[in-house]
């Protein structure tokens, strides 16, 4: 899953950004919101650009405030997820942040484990209403406990492993290409032409295949990857 966090603090957005990779999520930092906004809108034109799954939005920003920058991105219909972040305490300002369209609202300072918490509660419920638990033939992955399962057999997986698989489970059955997986689980320190999505492929494989059964991931030469339900599950090729 892939956030981006507006921040002018450059220091928090720095910490943020290195606590939130180290749970697995790919992570991009801007420090101002005329930059969020030009992003965002790409984002949203590019049906093959980056796309964020949670944005976490300072309130107080240079060019563009927190509270004009989300109501701009709902009154063009992006339905990203944000969760805003702010100094300000009062009554007046939680309200003002949710009506201008957001989904939950921290204040500063805040307990890192409170952070996460507010984030897998919005990636279990963002937009299209994804279920709690996502299942995909007999695996079942639960954000909110980090737990895999396949047919009874919990799956212990790294953070990176973890936050590519429930990429996949949220795409069941869709060609993911290589770009795309690099664009939603890294945060841009890989090019086009590393193979680390090949290798995390491989972990995931060698963790969840049953010995001498067909493997959930197909490889699809020259274009990227497909996560099989049961009923259509092949041998990957490569």
């Amino acid at each position: 899953m892939r956030i981006l966090i507006v921040e002018d603090a450059v220091k928090l957005a720095q910490a943020l950004k290195k606590g939130l990779e180290a749970e697995g999520y790919a992570v991009d930092v801007l420090h101002d919101g005329l930059a969020a906004r030009k992003r965002l809108m790409a984002a949203r034109d590019d049906s093959e650009g980056s796309r964020y799954d949670l944005l976490l939005l300072d309130v107080m920003l240079p060019g563009v405030d927190g509270y004009t920058l989300c109501r701009e991105l709902r009154d063009r219909s992006l339905a990203i997820p944000v969760l805003m972040l702010t100094a300000r305490d009062a009554t007046v300002d939680k309200v003002t942040g949710l009506d201008s369209g957001a989904d939950d609202y921290l204040v500063k300072p805040f307990a890192f484990e409170e952070l996460l918490a507010r984030i897998r509660t919005l990636l279990r419920r963002p937009p299209g209403t994804l279920p709690p638990t996502l299942m995909v033939g007999d695996l079942s992955l639960d954000p909110a406990r980090r737990r895999v399962v396949r047919g009874g057999r919990e799956i212990t997986l790294s953070a990176k492993e973890f936050g590519l698989l429930e990429l996949f489970m949220r795409h069941p059955g869709q060609v993911l290409t290589r770009d795309h997986i690099l664009d939603h689980a890294w945060d841009g320190e890989y090019d086009a032409f590393s193979n680390i999505v090949d290798v995390y492929v491989g972990r995931l494989r060698r963790k969840l295949d049953e010995p001498g059964a067909p493997s959930r991931f197909e490889t699809l030469r020259g274009a990227g990857y497909v996560l099989r339900a049961a009923e259509e599950e092949q041998v990957g090729s490569g």
